[in-house]
C-alpha cells in the first residue's frame, strides 16, 4: 500500500504565528511529534487536502514546480507573515487530475506565478515539512463535493501513487468543531467554545482511536452537525478515502482550542 503514513492537523495559522501561546503549545508540541512521525515514515511526497484551499467550478490542483513567497491570513493578519517554500511533485498530480476527469470529476491543475497559498496548507508544510525536503501533491476543497467525493479523490491519489511507485504522507488538514469567539479575547485565556463541543470532539477522537473506519465514517454526519464542524469534516472523509478499507490505529496527539474552535493533531497507522 503506498500510504505509508497519515494525519489529521489544525488548520489554523494561530499555532504557527505564536507557539509560545500556552493554550497552544500543546498543539505545537503535537505537530512537532507529527513531524517526526512522517518523517520516520520515510514517504517520497505529501499530499495536503485543506479545507481552506476553497474551489467551486472545477476540482483544483497545485501544479506549479515551486510555490515560494509571504502570506498574510485574512483573519489573524496582526499575528504576521507566514513565508513559505514548497515543491510540487507534478507528475504525479498530473495522473490525478488525468484520472479523476476519466470518472467524471472535472480536474484542473493550478500554474500561476504568486497565486494565494491558503494558511492551512502553509501552517501544515511549516510543521510537517521543514525546509520544503519534500515534493507535495495540493488539493482544493470543492465547495460542492461531499464526504463521498472527497473519499473518491483521496482514493485517486492512492491508486497513482501505486502506478507511480510513490510513498505517501496522506494529510487533512482542517479543524473540529467549529464556533470560534466573534469578539476580542486574551488569547492567553483560550478555551474551547462550550462544553458541548468539547464533548462532541472527545467523542469523535474516541472514535478515530478505536480505528473501526466504517463506525468513524457513519458518524461523521451527525458529528459535522452537532459539532458546526469545520466544512462538514471533510478533511476526515480524505484521510479515510486515502486509507483504503480502514487503518490499524491512531492516536491524539494533541487537542485544543484555536480561538474557541477544536483543533486536533491525530496520527493515523495504515
Amino acid at each position: 500500500m503506498p500510504i505509508v503514513s497519515a494525519f489529521l492537523v489544525p488548520g489554523s495559522p494561530l499555532p504557527m504565528l505564536k507557539p509560545d501561546n500556552p493554550p497552544w503549545r500543546e498543539l505545537v508540541a503535537a505537530y512537532g511529534e507529527a513531524g517526526e512521525l512522517l518523517a520516520a515514515s520515510e514517504p517520497d511526497v505529501i499530499a495536503i487536502y485543506s479545507t481552506q484551499w476553497m474551489a467551486v467550478l472545477d476540482e483544483l490542483w497545485q501544479t506549479r514546480p515551486h510555490l515560494v513567497g509571504e502570506h498574510v491570513d485574512e483573519n489573524w493578519h496582526e499575528y504576521g507573515v507566514m513565508p513559505f517554500d514548497m515543491h510540487i511533485d507534478t507528475e504525479l498530480t498530473a495522473a490525478c487530475i488525468e484520472r479523476t476527469n476519466e470518472f467524471g470529476i472535472r480536474s484542473k491543475g493550478v500554474d500561476y506565478d504568486q497565486f494565494p497559498v491558503d494558511s492551512g496548507t502553509i501552517t501544515a508544510s511549516h510543521f510537517l515539512n521543514p525546509q520544503g525536503r519534500l515534493p507535495l501533491v495540493i488539493a482544493a476543497n470543492n465547495l460542492y463535493h461531499d464526504g463521498a467525493v472527497t473519499e473518491r479523490l483521496a482514493a485517486t491519489v492512492r491508486q497513482q501513487a501505486d502506478a507511480l511507485d510513490r510513498r505517501v504522507a496522506l494529510v487533512g488538514v482542517g479543524g473540529l468543531s467549529g464556533t470560534i469567539f466573534r469578539d476580542d479575547i486574551d488569547p492567553g485565556d483560550d478555551h474551547l467554545a462550550s462544553p458541548a463541543d468539547d464533548e462532541e470532539n472527545r467523542r469523535m477522537l474516541e472514535l478515530m482511536t478505536a480505528a473501526d473506519a466504517a463506525a468513524l465514517r457513519a458518524a461523521l454526519p451527525a458529528y459535522a452537525q452537532a459539532a458546526k464542524a469545520d466544512m462538514g469534516f471533510k478533511h476526515m472523509s480524505w484521510l479515510l478515502g486515502g486509507l483504503g478499507d480502514g487503518y490499524e490505529s491512531a492516536r491524539v496527539l494533541g487537542y485544543g482550542p484555536t480561538w474557541g474552535a477544536g483543533s486536533a493533531v491525530v496520527a493515523f497507522t495504515p
